[in-house]
């Protein structure tokens, strides 16, 4: 993986000279080194800089970026951060279209389907991907993102009317974009944070191209934009068998772990002993056993949980068997990372300057040095995120009364948040209509039409959570990897994956009255049957009492220390009620609770400090 970044004259030539360009180049790598460890490069010319720092993965000798291709009086430059799953598909195509490649990069594959089908070369993609393709000959940039939002690609207008893009919000910065936060970017971050709204990138000014959106910044200065892929284009509801939609899962499973099993750098897998890591992790297994080679597998724990875990309805029990059950099952190479209160607690500063924002909390910092340690030993690692969304494995697929329950079902905490929101960033709006009408509009695009009323609410749960709770974790994902240079492929998000088990009849997900019963059926014969039925727990959390205690300590602390910032966005009063005690409210789902809400106050205050933020 990698960072793209550029800045663009709208209409015209950039007003700097060439060696100004260069001083934004050199501040542009700066700033985004940290995904692209391996090496960097510069484009530019009057019009146009283009900025790319690489984290090698597929042809380390070649494939370096920004990447020229010329043909006749035409010249394409292309920056490119992801990876193409079915480069040997498009190659082969492209090929017999009389395309001579010098690369074995999936970059020069990208490149040259753009010179060959133009926008249309997306319609052929199978990967995850944020990409720009400069035109020399028209002056018009092209932009795109990858179908299920994986990759990031943030963009905004400087003050002087340049279009700036970047793979996270700090290369806008770096590039000039002034950081401003409006009371609208407050609610974004108090009523439905971590949540962003799709497309926003918080601060004021500040985009993201949505999954499945592409661009065009036109020579004249004009700026378009529209989605080349939905998963509402799908087609109709499967009409197959349980024994037909059983293949069909397993086959694009297990399809989607062997492509991504493809590197030229050493690779790994997350194991935390649940399905879908367990799932991930035996198909790789099993391609490395075929090559004569052993799979090395990881996962994170926190010092004395076992000492203080009690069994809830959301975690019904630990990791610990479990992973050592598919250890022993894989034989594979396990690595455990230990983390502990202190370097948790630290941690969650450094998380939040990652993902430029306020965020998950511990639950990103703990992943953020998970990350670090496993980059150690791998540049690429697979992991089983997105599964839940798609396969309905969420207690609100589940639980009647939580799914026909309006709004998100993961933030029913409206209430609380608008009390803990700082009035004037309230002035004229219902925070809960706020909250309510971006629900809504994201149910309204499900197309349900001639479904039964079951089949319609688990159509809109799965939109919900593709376009709000998914994009939260992608976002998590991609960021806290990043910031170590390491690239995590999740392979459940697969589109192929997504558009069949749109269309799938809820009691073939729902089968034997198991969360993810259709997956664990297709899942037969890759895992013992202990781990195949285990029921589902969440990424887990830290249940020593010292963070709790740690993180009450450090807000109280925040909040007497001078230039204390987070009471620009949040009441004071209410901030020390949730110190003195608090509510033991859900503020996201069980991800967030009471400790969870101190440390993203903890990780506001400190971004808003960082970025200088003017609210």
């Amino acid at each position: 993986m990698c960072a793209i970044s550029g800045v663009v004259g709208r209409g015209g030539p950039l007003a700097v000279s060439a060696d100004e360009r260069q001083i934004i180049a050199e501040k542009l790598i700066k700033a985004l080194k940290h995904r692209g460890p391996d090496s960097d490069g510069a484009w530019q010319d009057e019009r146009v800089l283009l900025v790319h720092t690489r984290l090698a993965v597929i042809d380390p000798e070649n494939g370096v970026q920004p990447m020229v291709y010329r043909q006749g009086g035409r010249q394409l430059v292309l920056v490119y951060n992801g990876e193409l799953y079915n480069t040997a598909e498009v190659r082969e195509e492209l090929e017999k279209r009389g395309y001579r490649f010098r690369t074995d990069s999936d970059t020069e594959a990208v490149l040259l389907a753009f010179a060959e089908w133009g926008e249309k070369c997306l319609d052929r993609f199978n990967g995850i991907y944020a990409f720009a393709v400069w035109d020399s000959r028209e002056k018009a940039l092209f932009m795109a993102r990858d179908r299920m939002g994986v990759k990031p690609f943030f963009y905004a207008f400087r003050e002087d009317g340049a279009f700036c893009f970047a793979s996270e919000i700090k290369g806008l910065f770096a590039a000039g974009v002034k950081a401003r936060l409006t009371s609208e970017g407050v609610r974004q971050i108090m009523l439905t944070g971590p949540a962003r709204e799709s497309g926003s990138g918080v601060f004021d000014g500040v985009w993201e191209l949505c999954p499945s959106e592409c661009g065009w910044l036109y020579g004249d200065g004009r700026f378009e934009k529209r989605k080349y892929w939905d998963i509402e284009d799908g087609g109709e509801m499967f009409g197959g068998t349980f024994e037909e939609a059983r293949e069909e899962v397993r086959r694009l499973v297990t399809d989607a772990i062997k492509r991504q099993t493809a590197a030229d750098v050493p690779l790994c897998t997350f194991l935390s002993g649940g399905l879908d890591s367990s799932i991930i992790s035996s198909a790789a297994a099993q391609q490395f056993r075929e090559s004569g080679k052993k799979l090395h597998t990881f996962s994170v724990e926190y010092r004395d949980n076992m000492k203080y875990f009690r069994a809830g309805k959301f975690q019904p029990d630990a990791d610990d068997e479990y992973i050592n059950e598919m250890v022993k099952y894989l034989g594979s190479e396990h690595h455990r990372v230990v983390v502990d209160t202190p370097e948790l607690l630290e941690a969650l500063y450094e998380a939040a300057e990652a993902r430029d924002l306020p965020g998950m909390a511990d639950v990103d910092s703990s992943l953020l040095i998970f990350c670090r340690e496993v980059r150690k030993y791998a540049a690429v690692a697979l992991s089983g995120e997105c599964a839940d969304e798609i396969f309905g494995g969420y207690p609100w697929y589940r639980d009647p009364e939580i799914r026909m329950r309006e709004g998100f079902p993961w933030s029913q905490s409206t209430g609380y948040r608008a009390r803990m929101i700082r009035r004037e960033h309230l002035e004229g709006v219902d925070p809960y209509e706020y909250v309510m009408s971006r629900y809504r509009e994201t149910a309204a695009r499900a197309k349900c039409e001639g479904l039964s009323a079951t089949e319609k609410r688990m159509r809109e749960m799965m939109r919900l959570n593709l376009d709000w709770f998914m994009q939260t974790l992608l976002d998590r994902k991609d960021r806290m990897s990043m910031h170590s240079g390491l690239e995590v492929r999740v392979p459940f998000c697969d589109h192929r994956i997504a558009e069949l088990l749109y269309r799938m009849p809820w009691e073939y997900k729902d089968h034997r009255g198991r969360e993810k019963g259709l997956l664990r059926e297709a899942a037969k014969g890759l895992l013992p049957e202990k781990v195949l039925w285990r029921k589902k727990s969440p990424y887990p959390k830290t249940h020593n009492p010292s963070y709790e205690k740690a993180v009450r300590e450090r807000l109280r602390e925040v909040l007497s220390s001078a230039g204390c910032r987070v009471t620009e966005i949040a009441e004071r009063s209410e901030i020390e009620k949730l110190i003195s005690g608090g509510e033991r409210t859900e503020w996201y789902g069980q991800l967030m609770n009471d400790p969870q809400i101190m440390a993203f106050l903890i990780q506001a205050d400190h971004w808003l400090r960082v970025y200088r933020a003017a609210v």
